[in-house]
Parts: C-alpha cells; structure tokens; sequence
C-alpha cells in the first residue's frame, strides 16, 4: 500500500462564500473524510489558513502571504493509503471541494525518506 497526497486548491476562495456555506462544506468534508477513514486508508490531513503565512522568494526575501486575493489558493491536504494512483484519484473524486467551480484536488505520490516506492 502506497501514501498519496490530495491537496486541495481553491479558486478565488475568499469572500466567495457565506459562513452557512463554510460549516456545510465543514461537514460534508468530514464526512468524505470518515468514509475514507472507515476504511482504514486515511493517514492524516490538515487545513492551511493564510494568518502568519509567509513566502520566501529565491532571493531569500521573505514577504507576507500568500493571500486570498489570489486566483488559486491552496485549502488543505489529507493523505490516504491507496493501492494505487487510481484508486487515489477515486477518492479525490467524492471531495465536497469539487462543488466549486474551478477548484481541483491534485493527487501526488508520497516519497519517503527511504526512496520513491
């Protein structure tokens, strides 16, 4: 069994949706995850809000940010344990993330320290 990253993005997030929308999506995405996760293939997974963020460029300059004016923003991840790349891709399939439009849930194999399995 092999780890894959689903990382969600968002489309112009900010200020699109109402805070009824938010605690909806709240519960549908724990839901989505408790399906996985009652099939013993969710490992962990996290939110990644923008308060104390900051980028640090090439050139070692560091800048606040990013932030939610911009058109793609990454929401969060989780990591599941799936047989393969396929079935990953099927439970990115049923994230409640995919009701906006434009969002998109990237799904990445996960390298260990030990090598790419």
């Amino acid at each position: 069994m092999q780890e894959f990253m689903l990382i969600f993005r968002h489309e112009n997030a900010v200020g699109q949706v109402s805070p009824e929308q938010i605690q909806q999506w709240m519960k549908q995405t724990m839901d989505w995850i408790g399906g996985i996760a009652a099939q013993n293939k969710f490992v962990r997974g996290d939110g990644l809000p923008f308060d104390n963020a900051r980028v640090v460029h090439h050139n070692k300059m560091v800048t606040n940010g990013p932030f939610g004016e911009i058109k793609e923003t990454l929401g969060g991840y989780i990591v599941v344990k799936a047989d393969s790349v396929d079935e990953a891709v099927e439970f990115a399939k049923g994230s409640p993330v995919l009701q906006g439009e434009g969002n998109t849930v990237e799904v990445r194999k996960v390298a260990r320290g030990d090598g790419i399995h």
